[in-house]
Parts: C-alpha cells; structure tokens; sequence
C-alpha cells in the first residue's frame, strides 16, 4: 500500500503531458504485482517527500510482478489431413517454497498445487493423463510426449526421510485434485530410476534415492480429469485460449493427452534469481475422417466449436501459432486470415517457420472481434520428414505359461550413431528371465555399456530394467527377453480377467544430432514449446519417447464355475432336503371312498322319506 500511494502521489504532482505518458504504464504495472514489501512510517514519508517532485514518478518506483502468465496455442497441419494442436500454459512465481517459508497469498499459481509442493517437499512434479497412442511415424514428435494413461514422477527434495510415506500420502492428494485413479498406485508399480528422468529444472540432483516414477496405462481420461485442469488456470475457461477447451471436441479425437510440469527455473543466465514453473500442456490430434467432414479444411470453430475473442486478461502473452514450414510459398494450403507476423523457431533440431497471432492487440480480432483461423488445402502431395527415432514393442509367444516381449528401437539417421537409454518398467507377475536377454543390431550382438536390473519381489515391486545402447545409424536395435506368466490369487484378478493386464509403456531418452545448431541460452525469451528440455549442446537435442503398453493375457481360472456349482449344490438341496422335510412334517389322515351314484340318490330319496341313509 504504500508504494502504491507513491505512485499515485507522484502523478499529482508531475504536469499534464508527462501525466497522460507515464500513468498507463504505472497503473499496468501495478495490477501485475503479488507482494508489496512492508515499509516502516519513517520509509513511507520519505518516499512521499522524494515523490512529490514534478517528474519524479519513473515505472522503478512501482514494485516488480513476481509473478506471469503465458499463454500459446500451437497448429500444425499434417500431410495425412489431420491437425494437430497443442496448448501451452505458462506460470512463473518468484517465491521459494524451500526454505520453510509459508506462502499464504496467492494471484496466478494455484493454491492448492502451492500447498502440495510446500507440504511434501516437492522439488520437480511432472504428471500427465493420455488417451490414445502418439503415432510417430504419422504425426511426427510431439512438443512434450507422453505414454497412455497417467503418468507421474517426482523428485523430493534432499531433507525428505521417508520418501516411500511422502509418496504414498502424494498420490492419494493428487488423486483428489485430478479426480483420477492415482491412489492405486502403490509399490507394485512404483520404480526408482538410476539414470533416467534427470531434473527438468536447476539443481544436478544426482541422488536417486529422492525420485519416483509410476504409470497406470489403463486409466481413462474423460470429463472429470479435464475440468480440474482448467481450474489451475488463471482465467479458468472463461477468457483466453482456455475457452476452446470444450470437452466434447476434445475427447472426439484421435488423441488427447494433458499434462501439469512443476519445477524451479532460473530467472537469469546468472541464475541469481529462481522461479518455479508451472506449464500446463494439452496435445491434440484431430482426425480428418472421424470428424465427418469430407473436405480437407480445418478451422477454430470446426475443432473446438468456437472462436476466440480475447486473450487472458492476466496473461502478459498470448499468441497462436500456426506452422508454415513445410508451405512456405503457400502452395499446400491456404491459411486465413493472414498475419504478417512470422517467427522462427528451433524445435526438436529443425528450424520451424510460424504464422504469429497476437491476441493482446486488437487488431488481430479485426472488425467482427472474434478471430476464426481457417486451413484450407489446396494440394495434398509433400512428404512428412521421417523421425530420427522412434520404437515399437509387442508380445510374442503362445500359450499362457512363457512369451517373449520385443522392443525395436529405429536410428533413421543415415551416418550418425547415437546412445539411447531404455528404462522398462514390468509387473512381477510376468517373471523375467534375465539371462535371456539379447540386444542385436543388423543381425550383429551389440553389448550395452550400462545395465541395471533390479529384480522384482512377488507381490512388492516389479522388475526394473535400464540399459544404455548405442543405435548404429539407419538401423533397427532388437531388444528381446523372455519371461513366465504368474498365476495369481483369485481375490488378484480383475473384475474382467479375460480383457488382459496391462504393462506400461517402454520409456527412451536420447540425445539425437541436430540439423541446425540449438540455442543453449535458456534466459533467452523463446516460444513455450521450444524450450521444455533444457539444451546443453548446439549439435544434439533431448527427445523422450514412449513405446506403446502392452496388453498379456494370464492364466484365468473359469470365474463360472463356483457359479455352477452353487446352483447345482441348491437344486439338490431343494431337491433332497425339501422332499425329506416334507416327509417329517405332513400328518397323513385316511380318507373314506366316496359312494356310488345309485346309493347317493338312494340316501337322497331316503331323506325325504325320513328313512337314515344307507
């Protein structure tokens, strides 16, 4: 309050043109701030007097945001006829949830990820819900991937001791945020990675003991998983690109995946001052065919049934990008209306080519103030740039007592090698033969140079893998391993056992070449979906992908059968013990035969004559 009168005392005594061409900037500053800092009267005063000067407000005298909000919206028009569009949500808070410090005044970040992150002493969080399977070789790679299901790693800070408790009791709490099924994660799911996941953010945390990592590849991603999300947001669904966000355009595609990050970042390339980020994604995949419409033309309100009317309020960017790197005389597609404004970008080693929308200026809204992004093809010849690294993974074998699980991992770089780090995560009831394993490049034995295997304990943990191997270029790497199906317990199985149980996905990470050099400056301002990963080398860049789940068939005993025998054990006891009941409890009395029909007409004819009956 009172930086806030001393930027108001300072407009009074200024004159009437220096008033009308600092005021806007003071006051849009000043809406910005999150925490003023207490002064002392004596502080107070001479702020007042300093300000009172003709000409002395100056935009340092207003306190610093110490918090900001982004927001973009990223299109990319496939070859196939699809679209792909990808929501990235960005909140910077310059606070420490570290050091002890209780937070209680809230703006942009949400309260109740703010009260998580203090409670059990969150360093990095990182969780997503997918419906749906990513198709490489199809779409290309995704901005920020991630498996099928939910996903969920986190690393806890250093002062942690019972880091198994603080991950129990955060599950159940980001269950109820999420309204998901996160509680069933338990330590029969549960992995610790020694060389996978490093921290997205600053800190080289090199003690794995503080990190874990969970997948649940059957959970369902609906309604309920979605509007949680959306309250996160500064502006909910009411303003901003968040109203595109309609559930039942969404779901209706051919995949749908959100995520929330949260990590600490450097304010600086100094990193004297640090921040934490909260970025909210959401990928989308729309499909030409499942849409209904014949013609290959997209448009905002064919995708999300509406049109944008105005940026966040609280946002201090908000820009849609549509990619035009792979039309850039527009001879594929036509795209309305144009913007003048173009942009490029580095993004997973490609230099990319945007059509920018700013949604802060008016302009951009034109006379109708409502702004409609069409896409329409002229053309649907070109060819997609092939991925320089994607994997499969299936299960071979028949019956239900042994099978073999394949992982193939593709380098379609024509003569550079590359080292990629595989982490599979196994349940315990499909027991590994370790000495099985086999990894084989263009029929030759490639010999990983790092393993590490941690067996799994019936009914505990589950098997661990991760190996580091190199890709030969434009090859196909062969991880084989056999193992044995489990019969379980019958209280073990689920409500439908003969679906299948499903086994997470295989999880890669790489540092694959680059075609033009990275920008390793992360204080440098970028588009949010360039810079998720952080980029130590000009000539490589990080990718993470993600194999699909798989779906094994148990040993299944027939369910049916305490069903028939139940009813075969009641038939011969209704049968059986009624009979004998009935038995022992009738009383048997004997019964007279009833006369002829000449003697009731005698008896009858000897009444009336008052004779007794014969």
């Amino acid at each position: 309050k009172p930086n806030q009168r001393q930027a108001r005392s300072g407009g009074k005594g200024a004159s009437e043109k220096q008033q009308t061409a600092e005021q806007p900037a003071v006051e849009e500053r000043e809406w910005k701030a999150t925490e003023v800092e207490k002064a002392t009267l004596g502080d107070a005063e001479t702020d007042k007097q300093a300000t009172s000067a003709p000409g002395s407000v100056t935009p340092s005298s207003v306190p610093r945001p110490k918090d900001d909000f982004q927001e973009e919206l990223v299109i990319r028009p496939l070859h196939s006829g699809d679209i792909y569009a990808s929501f990235q949500f960005r909140t910077l808070w310059e606070t420490d949830f570290m050091k002890g410090n209780k937070v209680s005044h809230y703006r942009l970040f949400p309260k109740s990820l703010g009260q998580v992150i203090s409670k059990f002493s969150v360093r990095e969080l990182h969780i997503s819900f997918t419906q749906g399977y990513w198709r490489t070789m199809q779409w290309g790679q995704p901005f920020l991937p991630s498996p099928p299901g939910a996903e969920l790693w986190v690393w806890f800070q250093d002062t942690v001791t019972d880091v198994d408790g603080m991950w129990k009791e955060l599950t159940n709490v980001l269950s109820g945020i999420f309204c998901a099924s996160l509680n069933f994660i338990d330590s029969t799911n549960t992995v610790q990675p020694s060389a996978s996941f490093k921290p997205l953010g600053i800190g080289n945390v090199t003690d794995h003991r503080f990190l874990r990592y969970a997948t649940l590849p059957r959970e369902i991603v609906c309604t309920e998983n979605l509007t949680p999300w959306k309250k996160l947001l500064p502006c909910g669904s009411k303003a901003g690109l968040a109203i595109l966000l309609k559930s039942e355009k969404l779901f209706h595609s051919s995949f749908h995946s959100q995520a929330v990050h949260i990590r600490p970042v450097c304010q600086d390339q100094d990193c004297k001052t640090t921040s934490w980020e909260l970025r909210q994604t959401l990928n989308v995949i729309f499909d030409l065919h499942t849409s209904g419409q014949g013609k290959r033309e997209w448009s905002l309100f064919k995708m999300f049934s509406r049109t944008l009317t105005e940026a966040c309020p609280l946002a201090s960017s908000s820009k849609v990008y549509i990619d035009i790197t792979d039309d850039p005389q527009g001879d594929q597609f036509e795209l309305t209306p144009a913007t003048p404004l173009l942009s490029q970008a580095v993004v997973m080693g490609d230099r990319r080519t945007f059509s920018v929308y700013d949604l802060t200026q008016q302009i951009t809204f034109g006379t109708m103030r409502s702004l409609n992004l069409l896409i329409r093809w002229k053309s649907s010849e070109g060819h997609m740039l092939r991925p320089l690294l994607h994997a499969e993974r299936y299960v071979a074998g028949y019956g239900l007592q042994t099978g073999e699980i394949h992982t193939l991992m593709y380098n379609n770089h024509p003569y550079r090698s590359f080292p990629v780090l595989l982490l599979d995560s196994v349940p315990w009831y499909l027991r590994l033969y370790i000495h099985t394993l086999t990894v084989t490049s263009k029929g030759k034995e490639n010999t990983p140079s790092y393993i590490h295997y941690q067996p799994s304990k019936d009914r505990v943990r589950p098997h661990l893998l991760e190996m580091l191997v190199q890709l030969p270029p434009n090859s196909v790497t062969e991880v084989t391993v056999q193992f044995e199906r489990a019969l379980l317990k019958w209280t073990e199985y689920t409500p439908d056992p003969n679906h299948g149980f499903y086994v997470g996905s295989s999880v890669i990470s790489s540092l694959v070449p680059s075609i033009v050099a990275m920008d390793t400056n992360s204080s440098q301002e970028r588009p949010l979906f360039s810079n998720f990963f952080p980029c130590k080398e000009e000539s490589s860049y990080f990718v993470r992908i993600y194999t699909e789940p798989l779906l094994v068939n148990l040993p299944t005993p027939d369910f049916s059968m305490p069903y028939n025998v139940i009813c075969l054990t009641c038939t011969v006891v209704a049968v059986g013990y009624g009979s004998l009941y009935n038995l022992l409890t009738r009383s048997f009395q004997i019964e007279e035969p009833s006369p002829g029909l000449a003697k009731r007409i005698a008896n009858i004819i000897r009444k009336m004559r008052g004779v007794p009956p014969l």
